[in-house]
């Protein structure tokens, strides 16, 4: 087993796009849902977008329609793809994943830092 890894994090004008990628090991992708959370300087962390281990998913408002979160169990590997990046998207992205059994994050990465000029 292994801790994940955040990745694909910039600086990027408003409106440009980046995609964050999260790896870790294959045993932290099976039977896991996986999330997306964001913490901004001076804010607590918030949730961002989730998809579960059958392919579901679920956005903030914030992101609704921008972002797209997607997993590759093949590749280890989750998605953000953020699209129409807006100032208010400047954070830390944090990647986690939860086994099927359990009640909260099983694994967090160590985030990425995405900044968004005007």
């Amino acid at each position: 087993q292994g801790q994940l890894v955040e990745s694909g994090g910039g600086l990027v004008q408003a409106g440009g796009s980046l995609r964050l990628s999260c790896t870790g090991s294959r045993s932290i992708f099976m039977n896991t849902d996986m999330e997306w959370y964001r913490q901004a300087p001076g804010k607590q962390r918030e949730f961002v977008a989730q998809i579960t281990n059958g392919g579901s998913t679920k956005y903030s408002d914030s992101v609704k329609g921008r972002f797209t979160i997607s997993r590759d169990h093949a590749k280890n590997t989750l998605y953000l793809q953020m699209n129409s990046l807006k100032p208010e998207d400047t954070a830390v992205y944090y990647c986690s994943a939860r086994f099927l059994l359990s009640t909260v994050p099983d694994y967090w990465g160590q985030g990425t830092q995405v900044t968004v000029s005007s």
